[in-house]
C-alpha cells in the first residue's frame, strides 16, 4: 500500500514536469536565420504591376512579377522600381519581414541591368512616414495584409493585380 501511494504522489509530479518541458520547448522558438537569396533578373516593363502609393506623390510605383519570391524564413522579396514623370527609374532588390515588420534593401539595379550591393543594408523597422511609404504600402496591403505573409507570389502577383488583398481592407494611404 505504502508503495501505491508513493507512485501516486510521482505521478502527478511526473506528469508536471514533462508539461513544464512541452510550454519551453512550444513557446521558445529558435533564433530566427535569414536564408540567403539570390539577386533576380533586371525588371522588364512587361512584367512591371502598378500599385497606388500616394495622391501626394507624380512618381510611379511598381514591383517585377518576376522577382516576387516568398522564403521559408518568412520573408517576401521583391524589385521595387520607381518612375519619376521625368523618365527617371530607381530600382531596388528588397526584403519585407512580416513577422517584424521590417524591411531590407539588398542592392540598386544598375542602367546597364546589373546589381549593386546596397552599402546599408540592415533590417530597418517600418514606419508611416513619407521615406518609405512604398514599404509600408505594400507590407499593410499586399505581402502581409493584417500581418499575415502571402503564402506564394502567385498570392502577391493577385494582390498587386487587384490593387489590394482581400484581406487587408481599404488602405489609409488613397
Amino acid at each position: 500500500m505504502k508503495r501505491l501511494f508513493a507512485l501516486f504522489l510521482f505521478l502527478p509530479l511526473a506528469a508536471h514536469a514533462a508539461w513544464g518541458e512541452f510550454d519551453y520547448d512550444f513557446e521558445n522558438e529558435k533564433p530566427w536565420k535569414e536564408l540567403e537569396s539570390q539577386l533576380p533578373a533586371s525588371p522588364k516593363d512587361e512584367n512591371l504591376l502598378p500599385f497606388q502609393v500616394s495622391a501626394a506623390t507624380d512618381n510611379t510605383f511598381y514591383v517585377d512579377s518576376q522577382s516576387i519570391s516568398v522564403g521559408e524564413d518568412g520573408v517576401v522579396r521583391f524589385t521595387l522600381v520607381v518612375k519619376s514623370p521625368e523618365g527617371a527609374s530607381n530600382v531596388m532588390f528588397e526584403g519585407i519581414r512580416c513577422r517584424t515588420r521590417e524591411v531590407r534593401l539588398y542592392a540598386f539595379g544598375r542602367s546597364d541591368g546589373t546589381w549593386g550591393k546596397a552599402r546599408d543594408n540592415e533590417w530597418k523597422p517600418i514606419h508611416y512616414e513619407r521615406r518609405n511609404r512604398p514599404d509600408h504600402v505594400l507590407y499593410d496591403d499586399f505581402f502581409c495584409p493584417r500581418e499575415i505573409i502571402v503564402t506564394d507570389p502567385a498570392e502577391a502577383i493577385d494582390a498587386l493585380k487587384r490593387g489590394n488583398h482581400p484581406r487587408a481592407g481599404k488602405s489609409t494611404w488613397f
